[in-house]
């Protein structure tokens, strides 16, 4: 017997996400599940600090409390760097692991590097969330015309620094003041964040943060959401936490006291608190859930160039050939990135995808494969709320990804802003293709191409 392991502390299991392991652990139990998403992690050294085992117990007296290691942090397998700060592959990341712990809904918690990720899940699955605490989180970190309160990129820069050195003196007392004059909590500090992810990994996760911009999926979340910031908090204004909880429809904000970074020291009492009484209105919610009739979803379009032209080429019975090619290929990359083909449109396609990088994925691999055929497409994909109408889906966010498509070149694959900056941090490169004005659709449309 482990005399020296913590009282209740639960074994590490794994996760799979594209042949990558996540860790992860499940403790408590309760009708509601909870899963608390921080960015880069280390879940096993934080039991080793008695107030943050103290934290998790507490949480799990709530429901049954689901903790994670981004990949490329803590237990978790490497990634590439990218993937530290991309909300799409964060909100992979927490579906991958609700399923591998059994989960059908739960209450997500975002903090800090964690908030878009949480954010984006969402507002793309909304049958998998009960609801939403954010504690210390911001859609987009770095200030804009229109978002005038971000921080400045020099701020950011100047985080980078620290772990550019491993200054972890100044990280943990910059970020705990609580604790900055007790040495144990110190010595376990340092070894905290040292084994958490390496100096260039958390580097790059910072610099990351410059890029990532989740507004525009703020007003499609439909679960209720509460946004925690503590008062005296220095790591970025407390407006940026307003706004999160002013721009989605049933946001509320709640200002607690003291100036740690974590949750889990200075008045943790009062977030623990607050997420029983928000979980209380959640319980029956989440145990009979039903699915929206209008979810989140990025939409595809494709159609075949020139078809009329083709067709008279080669006459009815090889187009009809070509046709069927083009159809199988499409039901099987669509299948392939994990899709849904809502139908085909006799020379084309409108189809569905969780997640933007792989409707970004499925129409570069099927442009490049039909044009190596001789059948090149062009392609449009916007992210938006759509109506599910039994096995067909309408909605504004279907019209806009159609005229996307119209305005794309032979073989080109276009895309409105709102999906490029949801994937921004991902390998995708884009070309701006400047602002166009989208038939039947209100306002100027910026719209980029995936470069080849």
């Amino acid at each position: 017997m482990d005399t020296l392991r913590p009282v209740n502390e639960p074994d590490t299991h794994y996760a799979r996400l594209d042949g990558h392991r996540i860790a992860y652990q499940v403790s408590g139990g309760g009708p509601l599940d909870i899963m608390l998403c921080f960015g880069m992690a280390s879940i096993d050294a934080e039991w080793e600090e008695p107030e943050i085992a103290h934290f998790n117990r507490r949480t799990a007296e709530i429901g049954r409390l689901i903790r994670f290691d981004d990949l490329g942090s803590g237990a978790s397998d490497p990634a590439p760097i990218d993937v530290h700060s991309h909300p799409e592959h964060s909100a992979q990341q927490i579906l991958a692991v609700m399923d591998a712990a059994g989960s059908e809904r739960a209450l997500l918690g975002g903090g800090d590097a964690g908030t878009p990720g949480v954010l984006v899940a969402a507002a793309t699955h909304p049958d998998r969330v009960a609801g939403v605490v954010v504690y210390h989180g911001a859609a987009r970190m770095i200030a804009d015309e229109d978002y005038p309160d971000g921080l400045a990129l020099a701020d950011l820069e100047m985080w980078a620094s620290m772990y550019d050195t491993m200054d972890v003196d100044q990280i943990l007392q910059m970020t705990v003041p609580s604790r900055a004059d007790d040495p144990q909590f110190m010595r376990w500090g340092r070894k905290w964040l040292r084994g958490m992810a390496s100096p260039s990994a958390v580097q790059a996760m910072i610099r990351q943060a410059a890029e990532v911009d989740v507004r525009s999926v703020l007003p499609d979340i439909k679960a209720p959401v509460l946004v925690m910031h503590r008062t005296g908090f220095q790591g970025f204004p407390m407006s940026l936490s307003r706004y999160l909880a002013d721009h989605i429809p049933n946001g509320r904000f709640l200002e607690l006291p003291g100036s740690d970074g974590p949750p889990w020291f200075e008045h943790a009492d009062r977030f623990i608190e607050a997420t029983r009484e928000f979980a209380r209105g959640l319980v029956g919610d989440a145990a009979h859930p039903t699915r929206a009739e209008r979810v989140m979803a990025t939409v595809l379009f494709t159609d075949l160039v020139s078809s009329t032209e083709r067709a008279q080429q080669v006459g009815d019975s090889e187009w009809r050939n070509l046709l069927q090619l083009h159809e199988d290929m499409s039901r099987r990359c669509v299948g392939d990135t994990g899709g849904r083909i809502v139908k085909t449109t006799g020379d084309g396609i409108l189809a569905t995808f969780d997640v933007p990088g792989r409707a970004i994925s499925c129409a570069t691999t099927l442009s490049r494969n039909l044009k190596r055929l001789g059948l090149p497409i062009r392609a449009g994909i916007h992210t938006g709320e759509i109506e599910v109408r039994g096995d067909d889906v309408g909605g504004i966010a279907v019209h806009i990804a159609s005229r996307v498509m119209a305005a794309a070149a032979p073989a080109e694959v276009l895309v409105s802003r709102t999906v490029r900056d949801l994937v921004v941090g991902s390998d995708f490169v884009f070309s701006d293709r400047g602002q166009h004005s989208l038939k039947g659709i209100d306002g100027e449309w910026e719209l980029f191409a995936l470069a080849n």
